[in-house]
């Protein structure tokens, strides 16, 4: 079977909703689990999301013609609601009888998780289903500012819960997703030296680190460099702390205005050009937007796929 999975958003200025989490966050999460899961059971896979659009109407058509370009037989939108904090469980939308099919044994595994039965619903409202030529259907998860739905909430699990709606089964051995850089527990020297390469943290010369697995007086240097841009210790000792934060950044989250600070924030702070505080105040805005326009990007200031792309690759 091939499937095509819309990771919902996360193409500014096609961002998500906000609530407890982030929709664009959890969307990501479990897309990418659902991706490698199918993938792991023998399915071809087309991701339907685009790495950048002009308009929420150009992220919505890309997705579309994506899907119809490949082909794909089962087109599936993962998406998570808001709404006043009160409503709360899962409904997944179809515009087709045969859309409607595919979207019933999903929600009836993602309510076995615990989360209220909203039902199947119509979805002829809908951009992606509507412009998709094949059974079609957006799946909202549950609730992310509904602290009962975000207590239940799993998306190893939810992620099982769409794969076994979708294809009756899940892989015999577990699978990842989509490596997680801030779960990576990787400290070798090496990638140590490929992470700073990556981070555009040079050597006392201006030049990329030799990765030689050596920890050498320019690897030291270069990590005392990068200490002090996220504003930690200046040791040349690379440990927990400073892991975590090369972590955080290699993750590439999200990060918006107002929500976001600390170390991550001083690191774009430094790459943009702006005083590094760790505050993601209206400075930082205006030199993202600047970043942004220089490299062809929509100005929006929120650091998304795309600018982390130019940022870090």
């Amino acid at each position: 079977m091939k499937y095509g999975i819309d990771i919902g958003h996360n193409s500014p200025p096609d961002t998500g909703a906000r609530g407890i989490k982030f929709e664009d966050t959890l969307n990501v999460d479990v897309g990418n689990r659902v991706i490698s899961k199918l993938q792991a059971l023998g399915h071809e896979v087309i991701t339907c999301n685009p790495t950048r659009s002009s308009s929420v109407r150009d992220s919505l058509s890309q997705r579309c013609n994506k899907a119809n370009a490949a082909r794909v037989e089962v087109f599936v939108s993962i998406h998570f609601n808001a709404f006043n904090g009160q409503a709360n469980g899962t409904e997944v939308f179809a515009a087709s009888d045969s859309g409607r099919r595919i979207a019933q044994p999903v929600l009836n595994e993602i309510v076995k998780l615990g989360f209220f039965n909203r039902g199947v619903k119509n979805g002829s409202h809908l951009f992606v289903l509507r412009n998709t030529n094949m059974p079609a259907i957006l799946v909202e998860c549950c609730f992310i500012d509904s602290q009962k739905d975000m207590n239940l909430f799993n998306a190893e699990a939810t992620a099982n819960a769409i794969v076994r709606g979708l294809t009756g089964k899940l892989p015999s051995v577990p699978v990842n997703s989509v490596p997680d850089e801030e779960q990576n527990i990787d400290t070798s020297v090496m990638r140590l030296q490929k992470a700073l390469n990556r981070l555009k943290i040079t050597d006392r010369n201006g030049k990329a680190l030799v990765e030689n697995n050596q920890l050498n007086t320019e690897t030291k240097y270069a990590v005392e460099k990068f200490q002090g841009i996220v504003g930690i210790e200046k040791t040349g000792i690379v440990g927990e702390t400073t892991w975590s934060i090369i972590n955080q950044i290699l993750a590439k989250r999200i990060i918006r205005p107002n929500h976001a600070g600390g170390p991550v924030v001083r690191y774009i702070q430094h790459r943009v050009g702006v005083d590094a505080d760790g505050i993601f105040g209206p400075q930082t805005e205006a030199a993202i937007k600047r970043f942004q326009r220089q490299n062809g990007l929509l100005a929006d200031g929120i650091i998304g796929p795309a600018s982390w792309q130019k940022l870090i690759g």
